[in-house]
């Protein structure tokens, strides 16, 4: 599945950015099931690597700002905490991400819209792409947007 132009826009509001490549879009909703199922399409693994990066230093940054007078050894559970699997996956269905994910026909079947995996990789790659987009200022909104804070 392949979502709609206003799939991705309803996306786009939630995090306050504007896509403008929505092939980058597709690419960080595919999981590499529905690209092994369709020759050239690309998974979401490499954006995901990225997101991962562009996620951690903004979280850090907010624990930073929001605990600064605690040691090191009690900031990094705290960004660890909110940069879990789980939390993230929480924020994917905060944004109803899950339905967007392009799977393949026996991840689909097992679930896999729901998978709190799945979901946080997906969410990872997405804001990867706003950042390639809209630079570090665009991915504090969309995770400001997503976090309890």
């Amino acid at each position: 599945m392949t979502p709609d132009p206003d799939q991705l826009e309803r996306l786009g509001q939630r995090l306050r950015h504007a896509f403008r490549d929505r092939a980058l879009v597709e690419q960080a909703l595919t999981h590499s099931s529905y690209a092994n199922e369709h020759p050239g399409e690309r998974d979401n693994g490499a954006l995901a690597f990225l997101g991962d990066a562009v996620l951690a230093l903004v979280v850090a940054e907010y624990v930073w700002h929001a605990y600064p007078n605690e040691p090191e050894g009690l900031l990094t559970p705290r960004r660890a905490e909110l940069v879990s699997g789980a939390s993230l996956a929480r924020w994917a269905g905060s944004i109803d991400l899950g339905p967007l994910l392009r799977l393949g026909r026996g991840e689909a079947q097992m679930g896999g819209h729901a998978k709190e995996s799945l979901l946080a990789t997906a969410l990872e790659a997405v804001l990867a792409v706003v950042y390639l987009e809209g630079g570090l200022e665009a991915a504090r909104r969309a995770v400001a947007s997503l976090a309890p804070w």
